[in-house]
């Protein structure tokens, strides 16, 4: 598997932490896999053609074959051999038939039809037979050419998983990379720090810099240096690198004990973290950038201080975010009423959702780049897991509390954002058409868990001008996405906001290089004059209590 393909794997959840996976209700799962079943015609047909593919492979004039980057498939044995290529031939024809099923449900209930694929997803991955020793030709060679060593490799890395990982194959190396060694080594300092989060104030590294600093809102789901990985990797590197003052949020990971943490928790230390962050540079206001559920946070700040009319916020960014769940998104195809009530009853029950938890339910959203592949690699290739930092990013997840968790889970299931005052938070009735300030918007083409289309959506709910910038690649490689990588493009148009989405893309103008180039020449215009460069990361209100990437990134607490 290439890093690009790893990097495209979408691991990050888009809403703060919804458990997919101790939500999935089997009732649901089975009513979608019944309606599927009862497209009389639809079956009929699919078995009827199946039957007619499966006769021309045993006659070998099939022209089925592995799709373009299918990597189950590279050994030569299933090409060159006879029995292996009528094999593949064989799955790959019955997971087509399955997919088209699947398709003409989505025209009669699309709900249904995405629980159905993801169910599909799951088995006809799990079937592939490059999953089992005796029908993966690699894995047999493997084992010839290590006189077996292979095999106890494989026998040692399983029971290892499955003491210290659940039962899951390992997406990376544990230990190979050391956070404050290897990620999140930007040179800051922590500045501030009270229970629900640490502020980092990164150094300057350029002798001027812009008066009007910046603050980034990372996801309360995830460690925050996802924004500050390896070197030549970091946003937040890159940020100060254009002479931007940076600061970061950097939550604790909360435990039972922060069961009822909610939205106006982590929103009131956003508004916390805005006055420090003003108070440290001495400006009267500040930029504000949110990534992903740290958006929706965000917004609920920027809704107080509007309510309020305090301007101590300039203009906002929002990073693959989405305010509005409406319409044609995958999340929603586990929005079902019994599905919410038993993700919330567990999350109460526990006091957290915890990472693990999380972490597998999108995990099984890719099965074959985020289970079976590892499958294959670990256990029976007897190979270790790669080193490679999103990766071990992903691994070192953090909990949700299950306040929180509940009204996320409110979010997507009910989609309350877009409609004024339909929810209050801190107090103050929720209304996105109040917020009249200079918005940066970036999608991601192939974000299957947040579509581009529904970050639109935030050019259109928002009253300031907006600019939207539609990043390629998904999820997570549209947010690592440092300049200097040749495959790395991004879209910019006119009239965000004012026209719709498709309009929009359709008079877009690609641009190679990353999305963090334009969003660092949008900052920058906006962030006043260049002055001297702070000499020190500290200020008369705020010392330094510690080094970045600070105590919370690895569950410490100050003594």
């Amino acid at each position: 598997m290439t890093k690009q393909r790893m990097v495209d794997a979408e691991i990050l959840d888009p809403i703060g932490g919804t458990d997919l996976a101790g939500a999935f209700s089997p009732k649901d799962g089975l009513a979608s896999i019944a309606l599927l079943l009862g497209q009389g015609a639809a079956l009929g047909r699919e078995a009827t053609t199946l039957a007619a593919e499966m006769i021309r492979i045993a006659l070998g004039r099939s022209q089925v074959e592995p799709g373009r980057g299918d990597a189950r498939f590279k050994d030569p044995a299933w090409r060159e051999n006879p029995a292996y290529h009528g094999l593949a031939q064989s799955y790959l024809a019955s997971c087509r038939a399955i997919d088209n099923l699947v398709d003409s449900l989505e025209e009669k209930d699309w709900a249904h039809a995405e629980t159905a694929r993801f169910l599909a997803g799951i088995l006809t991955s799990a079937a592939a037979p490059t999953n089992l020793l005796p029908t993966n030709p690699a894995a047999l060679k493997r084992a010839f050419d290590t006189g077996g060593r292979s095999l106890v490799d494989g026998l040692s890395n399983w029971r290892k998983d499955l003491v210290v990982n659940g039962g899951m194959p390992s997406l990376s190396k544990q230990g190979a990379l050391k956070v404050g060694q290897d990620l999140a080594v930007t040179p800051g300092a922590v500045i501030t720090r009270d229970d629900v989060a640490e502020l980092i104030r990164y150094a300057p590294a350029t002798e001027q810099v812009f008066e009007r600093p910046t603050l980034v809102i990372p996801p309360p789901i995830g460690r925050y240096y996802f924004l500050d990985l390896a070197p030549g990797r970091s946003f937040a590197e890159y940020s100060v690198s254009r002479g931007i003052q940076t600061f970061i949020l950097s939550w604790r990971n909360p435990v039972r004990e922060q069961a009822d943490w909610s939205m106006d928790t982590y929103s009131a230390r956003v508004l916390s973290a805005i006055d420090e962050v003003r108070q440290a540079t001495g400006q009267e206001d500040i930029n504000i950038i949110g990534f992903c559920a740290g958006g929706i946070i965000t917004t609920v700040a920027l809704n107080y201080l509007a309510a309020r009319s305090e301007e101590s916020v300039n203009s906002a960014s929002y990073a693959v975010t989405m305010l509005d769940f409406g319409g044609k998104n995958p999340v929603n195809a586990f929005g079902y009423a019994p599905v919410v009530s038993l993700a919330s009853w567990n999350s109460r029950r526990k006091g957290i959702i915890d990472a693990r938890a999380m972490g597998s339910a999108f995990t099984w959203m890719r099965p074959n780049d985020l289970v079976w592949n590892y499958w294959v690699n670990n256990y029976l290739m007897g190979q270790d897991p790669p080193v490679f930092d999103i990766l071990a990013w992903n691994a070192d997840g953090t909990s949700l509390p299950a306040k929180l968790h509940a009204q996320f889970l409110d979010i997507f299931r009910n989609n309350p954002l877009p409609k004024p005052g339909a929810r209050e938070y801190l107090d103050t009735p929720l209304d996105l058409s109040t917020l009249d300030l200079p918005s940066f918007v970036v999608g991601a083409v192939n974000d299957h868990l947040t579509p581009w289309r529904g970050t639109y959506r935030t050019t259109e709910l928002m009253s300031g001008e907006a600019t939207y910038v539609l990043s390629n690649a998904g999820h997570i490689a549209s947010l690592v996405n440092p300049p200097g990588n040749p495959k790395a493009s991004y879209f910019t148009g006119d009239g965000a906001g004012s026209v719709d989405a498709d309009a929009w893309r359709e008079g877009a103008v690609q641009h190679r290089g990353s999305w963090w180039e334009a969003w660092a020449d949008w900052t920058v215009v906006r962030s006043g004059d260049q002055v001297a460069a702070p000499s020190s990361l500290g200020s008369a209100e705020h010392n330094i209590l510690a080094e970045a990437p600070g105590l919370y990134v690895r569950d410490q607490l100050p003594s």
